[in-house]
């Protein structure tokens, strides 16, 4: 298959997160707290054992700078621009304008993940597959955030489940971009490795560190087991 269906498979999982939290699906909530910790296992396995090594391989003496530039780039949008975000149900009153800036910086994220994608595939069907599992696990998770969001600033669950779409769209357009745009193309996968390092170790590890009990932390440890499971399967 294309790079570009996985991709709106990936962008159909943020719409999906965000049905959840808008129907108030409290089974799906439950289950999405430890999709939050799995996700986060999954992605910090990949980025540490696939993305980097092959960054570093591939792109050379610029690849660190890259890398760094993608973890500072999430950082900018998520947590300096936006004051109000994390990985999860929204339960205090918040504004618009604190919803709108949350989009926005998500917006630049989920168009990484479908550069993280395409660029995955570039190396090989293994890589490209195991990056899309990776942005699937944790696209629930971001629809619900962003919907919860919008959510507690008083829009309707329409317009909050159109915001998760938005960041659907993105992702394809990440996927689009990095087979016309040199600069993309070439270093795709180092700045998909310091994104994916960031959303799982800054916004992830610390979504389910906050809650109490053992049974998330399990979750995250199944999660790279989960990693090694699939990598195993598809080599």
């Amino acid at each position: 298959m294309s790079p570009f269906v996985y991709a709106l498979v990936s962008a159909l999982a943020n719409v999906a997160g965000a049905l959840a939290v808008a129907g108030r699906a409290r089974r799906g909530m439950r289950l999405l707290d430890a999709m939050i910790a799995i996700a986060a296992g999954f992605m910090i396995s990949v980025a540490l054992t696939q993305l980097v090594p092959e960054a570093l391989a591939r792109g050379g003496t610029s690849a660190p700078f890259i890398m760094l530039l993608g973890y500072l780039a999430v950082h900018f949008t998520q947590h300096t621009l936006t004051q109000h975000f994390h990985f999860g149900e929204e339960t205090h009153r918040v504004t618009t304008a604190i919803s709108m800036s949350a989009l926005a910086g998500l917006l630049m994220h989920t168009f990484v993940d479908g550069v993280a994608i395409a660029a995955g595939f570039t190396v090989g069907r293994e890589l490209g597959l195991l990056v899309f599992t990776a942005v699937v696990l944790h696209k629930l998770p971001e629809g619900l955030a962003i919907a919860s969001l919008f959510l507690a600033a008083g829009q309707s669950p329409r317009v909050a489940v159109a915001a998760a779409g938005a960041l659907g769209l993105t992702t394809l357009l990440g996927v689009a971009a990095t087979d016309f745009i040199g600069p993309l193309a070439e270093h795709g996968l180092p700045l998909a490795a310091g994104v994916t390092l960031y959303v799982a170790a800054s916004n992830l590890v610390p979504e389910f560190q906050s809650k109490r009990g053992w049974p998330l932390a399990l979750y995250f440890f199944g999660g790279c087991a989960l990693f090694a499971l699939v990598a195993r399967l598809l080599s």
